[in-house]
């Protein structure tokens, strides 16, 4: 499926960017997935070493079963198969490997569900039947649907969205300047773009997930002496 080279309606533009805002309020920028003990541990120490370590995610990580089952999920609000969507949140929540990354997911997923009702509150249902605790990236994908932003658009946003997250904490915790972490993220254009088209043709019985050693780093991150971030 190509990607858009521009969205035909500018109010779907201007809720995609207020969706993948960092000041839509689901909490994001207080979570590292990982990143703060990888950085504490000195695995992480310099840009080149948070370049290679995003390219991996978004390649094999946890991130790239979030924006695949989010593409299904859009899919499946659009034809309303509320199952599918049940399962997608399910699988989202079974494939999750340490407690702190559960519990950020579900934590932004009630945030936004809670946000997406209050502005719509016919979204109600959906969210319903979605399950309880919706994961997060599964209320993007019903208000990225209900918003009218095709899937191409919403998970590129996503992904945008993920990876400037986790590189502002990466300016807090390297420490990196403010313009290292604008040259990063514009270094993973590329990267983005690729895994965006990866998961719009993404077979959802072949949903692959590799990421050890990102996976260890959470775990570990709730005994560390002292944090900045809750994951």
């Amino acid at each position: 499926m190509p990607m858009p080279t521009a969205m035909a309606n500018p109010q779907t533009l201007l809720k995609l960017m207020q969706l993948v805002s960092p000041t839509l309020p689901v909490g994001a920028y207080s979570y590292s997935e990982g990143l703060e003990t990888l950085v504490q541990q000195g695995i992480i120490a310099e840009a080149k070493t948070l370049t290679p370590w995003l390219q991996h995610e978004l390649s094999f990580g946890l991130v790239r079963v979030d924006a695949s089952l989010l593409v299904q999920a859009h899919g499946a609000a659009l034809g309303e198969d509320w199952p599918a969507v049940a399962w997608a949140n399910q699988q989202l929540s079974a494939r999750r490997d340490s407690e702190e990354g559960r519990q950020q997911s579900w934590a932004m997923g009630r945030a936004l569900s809670r946000m997406a009702v209050q502005l719509h509150p016919d979204l109600q249902p959906w969210f319903a039947a979605a399950g309880s605790p919706c994961n997060f990236a599964i209320g993007f994908a019903l208000l990225a649907s209900y918003w009218e932003i095709d899937a191409a658009t919403a998970v590129l946003g996503y992904l945008h969205s993920w990876a400037s997250n986790l590189i502002t904490a990466a300016v807090k915790l390297v420490p990196l300047g403010q313009t290292a972490g604008q040259q990063i993220l514009l270094g993973l254009t590329a990267d983005l773009d690729a895994a965006a088209q990866a998961c719009l043709s993404q077979n959802p019985d072949e949903i692959e997930l590799s990421n050890w050693g990102t996976s260890l780093a959470s775990m570990q991150h709730e005994t560390l002496y002292t944090r900045l971030f809750r994951s």
